[in-house]
């Protein structure tokens, strides 16, 4: 599978350390481990942390043919907090190198040779309209590429109408429950929340086939063919949840391409967000067999 992966990269602060992340970029990271061909349209800046993630993604197998280097902004930046349960709050600096990506005529040429099968966007890059423009242009000239929309809403980086918009774009959404229930709030009033019905209602809005709404510990929903299935989670000691949902959201693609049964799709991406989120940074080092492992420890414990 060819996945060409759009927007960020930055370095998560956590403290007196720094990880290398950004939702585009952990993704892909997880995507190649899985086995996929991943190109990843970003920008970074001219600067020594600009010049290390550009050595940390071709460490990581990523293509970074289309990684751009924008001279006037920085290489982008996340001061990241962390509560007792390990769950991250972002401060994001901008503007930022990411927000100067550009698709000009040789970036068209170069994903017409490429020609990606998914197209993995969240929000936060597209919060400029040229930024929404460039992504516009991409969809239009690879009208066969399906997208993999990862919503991801960082305080004060997002509006509804820009989500609504790239929504109607998105194959399969991804978003977290928190996210649903804030949607729900501003788009159905004072009714009250219920997951089913959001779901169903954002589908049919936007003509979107697949959702899957990340539930934290307690596992993910996903709603297709007009029905919203749940499915546990996996029980790990957690260090740090940053990352750990776009490690889940490659497990996903990776496992529905593979045309693996719903329930089979989901615990694997459950096990592998899992597996992230008990390590420290947004992609720490794991295997497949330890991904396979924790899965079949899940599902022994849920048998027993």
């Amino acid at each position: 599978m060819q996945i060409l992966s759009l927007g960020e990269v930055l370095w998560d602060v956590i403290g007196a350390q720094e990880y290398l992340g950004g939702a585009p970029l952990n993704f892909s990271v997880a995507a190649a481990r899985l086995g996929h061909a991943v190109a990843l349209l970003t920008a970074v800046g001219d600067d020594a942390r600009g010049r290390r993630a550009l050595e940390a993604m071709q460490h990581h197998g990523i293509d970074t043919s289309l990684v751009q280097t924008a001279s006037s902004c920085a290489t982008g930046t996340a001061l990241v907090a962390t509560d007792a349960s390990g769950n991250a709050r972002f401060v994001i600096q901008r503007p930022a190198a990411f927000d100067c990506i550009h698709a000009d005529a040789s970036v068209l040429q170069h994903l017409a040779m490429l020609q990606p099968d998914w197209i993995y966007f969240g929000t936060l890059a597209q919060t400029s309209a040229e930024s929404e423009q460039t992504l516009a242009r991409l969809l239009e000239s690879l009208p066969r590429a399906r997208c993999f929309y990862d919503m991801n809403l960082r305080a004060g980086h997002w509006n509804l109408p820009l989500v609504q918009r790239l929504s109607k774009r998105a194959h399969i959404l991804k978003l977290n429950e928190d996210e649903a229930e804030l949607l729900s709030q501003l788009t159905s009033g004072a009714r009250p929340f219920v997951l089913e019905v959001f779901c169903r209602e954002w589908a049919a809005a936007h003509g979107i086939a697949t959702i899957c709404v990340t539930l934290g510990s307690k596992g993910c929903a996903v709603f297709t063919e007009d029905c919203l299935c749940t499915f546990p989670g996996v029980s790990v000691q957690v260090a740090d949840t940053v990352g750990a949902g776009d490690s889940f959201a490659a497990a996903f693609l990776h496992a529905l391409q593979q045309g693996w049964p719903l329930a089979r799709v989901a615990a694997f991406a459950n096990a592998l967000g899992a597996l992230v989120a008990s390590r420290s940074g947004a992609t720490p080092a794991w295997t497949l067999e330890e991904c396979e492992q924790l899965m079949a420890t899940a599902q022994a414990s849920a048998s027993s």
